[in-house]
């Protein structure tokens, strides 16, 4: 293996890195937003919004997440306007994983108790004020390890970025490769740049799902 790689490229390397982890952090923050919201709508009693929350849920989940970013990098185009590479992955990587966020919240609201519902409503609360308030922070509480598992995901998707030239860590890569014609070498050293981030984040769900296991 070529270290020389490593050393001679490491800005090119640490730019990539940081776009990887700004992106990835944005994501998160408007996947997080975006899929409390939709699973909020897929338990209302509000039959619209409910329809509305499972068509989401369904269509987002059920096309590839390369599809989803192209139709923020191209379909603005057409309104007149257009987006970076960066903004519109981004995008597209926080919509494609709000999809799966929301399963996991709703999964946690099921799993509260519904005397808490009617215990919250009984005592003058709206139904947002109780969703808000009451219900939506144990559930949170209840799926944050399933949440820090698709954060993890969310920073391997990330790598699609490229696709539109989103600065990412995969984008600098391939100008390193197309540079040095070591492509193995290039590609194992952004392999370790992804495990920097993914690993102490593996470990650290595993251990917050080992505390809620003892406490619950």
């Amino acid at each position: 293996m070529d270290f020389s790689i490593l050393t001679d490229y490491f800005s090119l390397y640490l730019e990539g890195f940081w776009g990887t982890v700004l992106s990835s952090v944005l994501a998160l923050i408007g996947s997080f937003v975006l899929g409390a919201i939709i699973a909020v709508f897929r338990i209302t009693p509000v039959k619209g919004l409910r329809w509305f929350g499972t068509g989401y849920v369904e269509f987002v989940r059920n096309i590839p997440l390369l599809l989803v970013v192209y139709v923020f990098y191209y379909g603005p185009s057409a309104l007149g306007f257009t987006l970076d590479g960066f903004t519109a992955g981004t995008i597209g990587l926080a919509v494609y994983t709000s999809a799966f966020i929301a399963e996991a919240i709703r999964a946690g609201i099921m799993a509260v108790p519904k005397g808490q519902m009617e215990a919250a409503r009984s005592s003058g609360l709206s139904y947002i004020q109780t969703m808000t308030n009451v219900i939506l922070p144990q559930a949170i509480k209840l799926v944050i390890p399933p949440l820090g598992n698709q954060f993890i995901n969310l920073i391997k998707n990330s790598s699609v970025l490229t696709i539109v030239a989103g600065f990412d860590l995969m984008y600098f890569a391939d100008s390193i490769s197309t540079e040095t014609y070591r492509t193995f070498d290039t590609y194992i050293f952004v392999a370790v740049f992804y495990l920097v981030l993914t690993v102490p984040l593996s470990y650290g769900v595993r251990v917050w799902e080992r505390r809620l296991q003892r406490k619950y």
